[in-house]
């Protein structure tokens, strides 16, 4: 039963995550600045392509057009890609003004 639940979870996040490419500065877990080509992205996380390796539970600060500095939790790391949670989902209206100016830099 767990495992039906985690699937559809998954399901579902992965059929609201939008495609965008956006290079974003960050800031790691130890402060220093890093690089970010953003893949794709949802109101409550992103995934992302980065040079560094970092360990899942590490914390990011990721600077966005629209809504700011977000803090994200990594929650996977696999060759030069991480999938990371939001700490708090992006409100709707804003993550679509972001959207919006994601898309158009695209």
């Amino acid at each position: 039963m767990a495992k039906a639940l985690e699937m559809q979870t998954a399901e579902s996040r992965a059929l609201v995550r939008d495609e965008v490419h956006y290079r974003a500065r960050a800031f790691g877990p130890d402060a220093r600045q890093l690089s970010l080509l953003i893949v794709n992205l949802s109101a409550a996380g992103l995934m992302a392509r980065t040079e560094m390796s970092y360990a899942v539970g590490d914390r990011l600060r990721v600077t966005l057009p629209v809504v700011g500095v977000v803090v994200a939790e990594i929650r996977w790391s696999l060759g030069g890609r991480i999938g990371c949670e939001l700490d708090a989902p992006i409100p709707l209206p804003e993550y679509y003004e972001l959207l919006a100016v994601l898309l158009k830099e695209k």
